[in-house]
């Protein structure tokens, strides 16, 4: 029997497969999903279904599936998608969806990321939790979703569609040539990035595209579709030497976060593109509000207001994110962890759409990226610092308490500012006894000192 407690997480299903979670237990997910649409009087007779190129997508989508038609609610299978085309078909076609992925997570893995209709997400406060409860309950009473299913599911395609509205949104014809190194890890970036960067049946764009692991396999043979840590951007970062590339783009596994190498190799960090886009949107919506989370660098709120736009800062998380930007009507989102989200995409993340505005700004001048990224890198960061701690609590305690002097805000964690402009954030995670650690500082010199001695107390 499925412990649902164990999986249902703050933002989406997440577990290993079939340890922890089964085709019964999606069948009862789904059911239970459909409940609370109805329930909440959600509009729309159908759900948008898709999956990444996990093994055990499609069986797991086609339980989940069961579980809708029998609560009467048609499916539309979308198969093979990223997860931000899922948010599209949801914005486009006004219904909710869910989405098969595990995101960057090893092989055995799964996952649901469930929305409302027009992209809005399913989080613990909002829906979740009375998921989790329905489907348990169905599941401790061993029964099947009760109801007769409705027509059969139907199938379509919306690749096409997705590549051409983002066109819409960013011009790419124009721009000087480009070469590009793509890296999708063997996720759904290798089934999108063709389309949307190359369709023949779309206008020709000026770049020359080198791919590196378009193989959809969720096996991950190369390496981990996970950007974030430095070790599997390797590849990337030799490629785009070894090409002579202009720009390097690597897409996480379920392709809605992207992380930018500029032509040396260097990585961009996720703050400098979140200022880089922030100011694009600024230039097109003057004096509109942009959100940023708390771990992202200082010099964001700093150019928002360089280019006339309100920052309005947010915890981190794309619940919180969504939440704030749908109550700002922001134009634009960006997270350290390279979640960014657009109000022209529902207020919804999609890292190809972040890739395409990257390279926009690239193309349309002549400097090489690095000079253009270095105007929105003003400070030195540490990057995210996972620390193993019994007490949590206690240890952000003690933490604070050394530092009397500092600034305080606990919107989210422990943040500690310092009169020369240096920060740290110390916050829990929510699903492992770990303090994640993030430091910046005006000078490398700064940024290490505090970092260390910061550990050194979270450690000791």
């Amino acid at each position: 029997m499925s412990d649902l407690s164990q999986i249902v997480k703050a933002y989406d299903v997440r577990g290993t497969v079939p340890d922890q979670w089964d085709e019964r237990t999606a069948e009862a997910l789904g059911a239970a999903f459909t409940q609370v649409l109805n329930a909440g009087g959600e509009p729309g007779e159908a759900v948008l279904i898709a999956h990444d190129m996990r093994a055990t997508g499609p069986g797991l989508a086609a339980a989940f599936a069961a579980g809708v038609r029998a609560e009467g609610r048609r499916v539309i299978e979308l198969g093979l998608a990223s997860t931000d085309m899922l948010y599209y078909a949801s914005g486009a076609l006004d219904l909710p969806g869910a989405m098969f992925t595990a995101s960057h997570n090893p092989a055995q893995y799964n996952g649901i990321k469930m929305c409302r209709s027009g992209a809005r997400p399913i989080g613990q406060d909002s829906g979740l939790a009375d998921i989790r409860e329905r489907a348990q309950a169905l599941l401790d009473r061993g029964e099947r979703p009760a109801g007769e299913p409705v027509a059969p599911a139907e199938r379509r395609d919306l690749l096409a569609d997705y590549a051409a509205y983002l066109r819409k949104l960013v011009d790419l014809s124009t721009i000087r040539p480009l070469k590009v190194v793509v890296d999708a890890g063997n996720g759904m970036g290798g089934h999108t990035v063709p389309t949307v960067l190359g369709d023949a049946a779309l206008p020709a764009l000026p770049l020359e595209i080198v791919p590196l692991y378009f193989e959809l396999d969720g096996t991950f043979p190369n390496h981990e579709a996970n950007p974030l840590d430095p070790k599997n951007l390797v590849d990337l970062q030799r490629a785009v030497v070894a090409h002579g590339a202009d720009i390097g783009l690597a897409f996480d596994g379920d392709a809605d976060r992207c992380f930018v190498v500029d032509e040396r190799g260097e990585p961009v960090s996720p703050s400098a593109i979140t200022a880089l886009v922030a100011a694009r949107e600024l230039a097109k919506h003057p004096g509109s509000t942009v959100i940023h989370n708390l771990i992202t660098s200082r010099a964001v709120p700093e150019i928002i207001r360089e280019h006339g736009g309100e920052p309005v800062v947010a915890r981190v998380g794309h619940s919180f994110i969504k939440a704030e930007m749908a109550r700002t009507n922001a134009i634009f989102g960006g997270e350290h962890s390279a979640h960014y989200y657009f109000r022209d995409f529902w207020f919804a993340d999609t890292g190809m759409l972040a890739a395409m505005h990257t390279l926009a700004a690239l193309g349309e001048q002549s400097q090489p990226l690095s000079i253009l990224a270095g105007v929105f890198e003003r400070y030195v960061a540490s990057g995210e610092i996972n620390s193993t701690v019994a007490d949590q609590a206690a240890k952000v305690a003690e933490v604070r308490a050394a530092y009397p002097e500092a600034e305080a805000d606990e919107l989210d964690g422990l943040t500690l500012r310092f009169p020369d402009g240096a920060w740290f954030n110390l916050r829990a995670s929510n699903t492992e006894p770990l303090l994640r650690l993030n430091v910046e500082g005006p000078t490398e010199e700064r940024m290490i000192s505090l970092r260390d001695e910061v550990l050194e107390r979270v450690r000791r």
